[in-house]
């Protein structure tokens, strides 16, 4: 039989975790000079953020996604 999944039980929410993670991706990026590096851990804080409006609106039934939502569009490439 095939190997079983790894499964870990939170001690915190997901809301929470993500908001951990945004925090201390912005205050690593607040450590770095302007550039490629911080611009890139800006945009994973930006992603979090996004994934909590995403999981607020998915809790609550029939309402309207997020302002944000509709106007998200894929962010270019950084090399």
């Amino acid at each position: 039989m095939g190997q079983q999944r790894r499964r870990i039980k939170h001690t915190t929410s997901f809301q929470e975790r993500l908001l951990q993670q945004a925090a201390e991706l912005q205050k690593s990026a607040d450590q770095l000079p302007p550039g490629v590096e911080r611009e890139l851990l800006m945009k994973r804080v930006r992603q979090a953020e996004m994934a909590l409006k995403i999981d607020d609106w998915l809790a609550v039934p029939g309402s309207a996604p997020p302002a944000a939502l509709g106007a998200m569009k894929r962010e270019p490439n950084v090399s």
